[in-house]
């Protein structure tokens, strides 16, 4: 509980304390008057300052002014009536209780957002002379290498040129479980060190390291409005003035008509009462704290999870979505190739990938690399001789002075050289060596973990159409889309061709449903601005497809667009309860209090008990159930 809440609770208390003793007192008059002024002002003075500040800044309708006017009239009706006080200092005393639930809700959904921003660094070590300078991470180059000790957080991006450790990501990520790094290995800012000492050469400033790019979409989120939220402002600009008018309305004719056209006692303290009570109940505070508090709480507990909303009109749109969309590597695999299998070899296994380690050594291509990482031996590249690279085609090499080539059927038949077709999906390297075939290698892209479940989990969300874009080709294509169970699958794409097949999409889909984009590179960014959501991978996704989406998923585990969905529809069926719950309830009570049939009493319920339950309702938002 911060101070301001606590010093709130202070303030409530005394004053219930005080009109509960003065109860009892057996005084009256101005004394009474005095007295019972004392709690009133204690737990009211800044409503009453907020509504004095509105007529000066010429903003006077809002919620404030209403609990002023009907809590100085009930005083006032009260003074000459020689009535109870008791119900004023009662309205303005549950209205507070109301506030410090709200204040206290929205605390704990910040609370989720303030501890993402503990993962802001204050320092970065530079070493210098044998010793560490602690120095601004603004002030770091790009280049330079950092140290990184245990207990510390990582404060830009980089990549790790000495030392191994334990980094805890759960900050990033939302997942608990630390993960191993070492020499070689890039790591991102944010992440704790938890175990060794690292050296870290940086490979971004800070301004666009991952840390401050996180902070930046949370801090950004609140001023993208849904359009709950815009309706919930227009409402209560109009709403308020409303009120206001037909209270003094209520208070002023019905006495005139009776007086004037009846010729009856006016009666104008009951409907001056009616009219003050008519203000309470009035109050609009259960629409226009709980609604954006539910977006809040939305954002918060999704952040909680790993996954970030750049704003409460994305939360909307997402629990609209109907269209699932995806992109392969990086998104549904893990953009790693390994060698899968060796098939027809005509020589043992681990000869034939010596071979074409050795003879793809000179390449960084990712297939080359897995070839080298099959082998799993250092390449010693004094073995191999007169490499040549065919574009399109493949390598022919010398090892050891025998006659290498490794590559496609093109580079087979170039040859001269029969080969044998595979009937697995994946990238085939056929091979030859001194001109006569040996086999074939599969490789393959790996599915990630929870693909699969991720592919189901949707389905369950009620997505009617999931649907796989990759420049891949079409077997590898549909082998994959049919392992992971997608509907549809489109192959062989370039980025235009991907923003085209989402325009026909759009096209296609239900008027009302809305369609998500998933990718993770920099050819995905412009798909991603144009689907109706973007969902980018932030962990290996690119800096341009982080910046194009709407909704970021830290881990880049596509189990999370799922969940995202489900923290999405969950929010929003929150935000209709209580629009729902506090018009009607609303509409009721000043029907009611408009007749004469409810008093201060009920008014109090309408207005800080409505507010209550929907603030109370709201904080649901923050918690999800795991999938």
């Amino acid at each position: 509980m911060s101070k301001k809440q606590k010093k709130m609770l202070a303030r409530i208390l005394i004053a219930a304390a005080l009109m509960i003793a003065l109860h009892f007192v057996p005084i009256g008059g101005m004394t009474r008057f005095i007295l019972y002024l004392a709690p009133y002002l204690i737990t009211g003075y800044d409503i009453l300052l907020k509504a004095f500040k509105g007529i000066k800044n010429r903003q006077p309708f809002d919620e404030n002014l209403l609990m002023a006017v009907a809590t100085v009239g009930a005083i006032v009706i009260a003074l000459t009536d020689s009535g109870d006080y008791t119900e004023a200092i009662a309205v303005m005393l549950f209205y507070q209780v109301g506030e410090w639930f709200q204040s206290y809700a929205v605390g704990k959904s910040r609370r989720n957002i303030s501890d993402l921003m503990d993962i802001r660094p204050d320092y970065a070590n530079i070493e210098s002379g044998g010793k560490l300078t602690q120095v601004d991470p603004d002030e770091v180059e790009t280049g330079s290498v950092i140290v990184v000790q245990p207990g510390e957080k990582v404060p830009i991006d980089g990549i790790i040129i000495e030392g191994s450790t334990t980094l805890n990501t759960s900050a990033l990520t939302g997942e608990s479980l630390p993960r191993e790094a070492g020499e070689g290995d890039e790591v991102i800012s944010g992440c704790i060190n938890m175990t060794g000492v690292l050296k870290i050469r940086t490979t971004k400033e800070f301004g666009d390291s991952t840390v401050s790019k996180i902070l930046d979409l949370v801090e950004n989120a609140s001023s993208r409005k849904s359009r709950s939220e815009a309706f919930i402002t227009r409402f209560a600009r109009v709403y308020t003035p409303a009120v206001v008018y037909s209270a003094i309305a209520l208070a002023v004719l019905p006495p005139l008509v009776r007086m004037l056209g009846m010729g009856l006692d006016a009666q104008w303290e009951t409907w001056v009462y009616r009219a003050l009570t008519f203000l309470v109940i009035s109050c609009p505070c259960a629409l226009v704290i709980s609604i954006p508090l539910s977006f809040f709480a939305g954002i918060g507990g999704a952040s909680n999870a790993g996954v970030l909303v750049k704003g409460s009109s994305y939360l909307e749109i997402l629990s609209q979505t109907k269209y699932v969309v995806f992109d392969k590597t990086g998104t549904l695999t893990q953009g790693v190739f390994e060698v899968d299998e060796v098939h027809h070899n005509q020589m043992d296994r681990e000869k034939l990938l010596e071979y074409a380690a050795l003879a793809e050594s000179a390449s960084s291509h990712p297939i080359s690399k897995s070839l080298q990482r099959a082998y799993g031996k250092e390449i010693d590249r004094s073995r191999v001789t007169e490499i040549r690279e065919i574009s399109g085609n493949g390598v022919t090499a010398k090892v050891d002075g025998v006659e290498v080539a490794a590559g496609n059927p093109k580079l087979m038949d170039r040859l001269g050289v029969k080969w044998i077709d595979c009937h697995q999906s994946g990238t085939i390297i056929h091979m030859a060596v001194d001109g006569r075939y040996a086999g074939h290698i599969v490789i393959s892209d790996i599915e990630k973990p929870h693909a699969r479940e991720a592919v189901r989990a949707l389905k369950r969300s009620g997505i009617e159409k999931t649907v796989m874009l990759t420049g891949d080709s079409r077997k590898v294509a549909e082998h994959v889309a049919a392992d992971l169970g997608i509907d549809e699958v489109h192959a062989g794409l370039l980025p235009a061709d991907k923003v085209a097949k989402v325009e026909e999409l759009l096209a296609q889909k239900p008027a009302r449903g809305k369609l998500a984009f998933v990718g993770d590179g920099i050819n995905d960014a412009p798909v991603l601005s144009r689907a109706d959501i973007g969902i980018a991978m932030g962990a290996m996704g690119s800096d341009a497809a982080i910046e194009a989406a709407d909704i970021v998923l830290m881990d880049d585990d596509p189990l999370k667009i799922a969940k995202a969905i489900r923290i999405s529809r969950k929010c929003l069926r929150i935000v209709y309860e209580n629009i729902w719950f506090a018009i009607g309830i609303k509409l009721i009570c000043l029907v009611l209090g408009a007749v004469g049939v409810a008093n201060m009493w009920l008014a109090i319920f309408a207005d800080v008990g409505v507010m209550i339950i929907a603030v109370l309702n709201a904080i649901r938002a923050l918690f999800v159930k795991k999938l």
